[in-house]
């Protein structure tokens, strides 16, 4: 790619926005698994019993087991949102900076 190419897209004001709002929402997106996560796997070293704790009197199952499923699904969810929000907005983005490209 020629220097000129990267230097117009760099300057951009599509891309400025595009690299502006995506990091934005990776990072929030990021945050909020991380918090997620991390709530689980503390509660799991400081607080064993709580998750621990079967659901009723005769099931051999703990509330931990639930509530891990309910962690992998937020981050199948978290990716959802990313992946419709990608296609959307980011993706038309993306076409406009193309589209500055090639009518030079």
């Amino acid at each position: 790619m020629k220097k000129e190419i990267v230097e117009q897209i760099k300057n951009d004001p599509n891309y400025i926005e595009l690299v502006t709002k995506r990091t934005a929402f990776s990072i929030k997106l990021t945050i909020a698994m991380l918090v997620v996560y991390f709530a689980f796997i503390l509660t799991i070293a400081f607080e064993p019993s709580l998750l621990g704790a079967r659901i009723s009197a005769d099931s051999v199952t703990t509330i931990g087991i639930p509530i891990g499923m309910v962690v992998i699904v937020f981050a199948f969810i978290l990716t959802g949102i990313y992946t419709k929000r990608a296609n959307g907005e980011f993706d038309d983005l993306s076409n406009k900076i193309k589209d500055a490209v090639k009518g030079q």
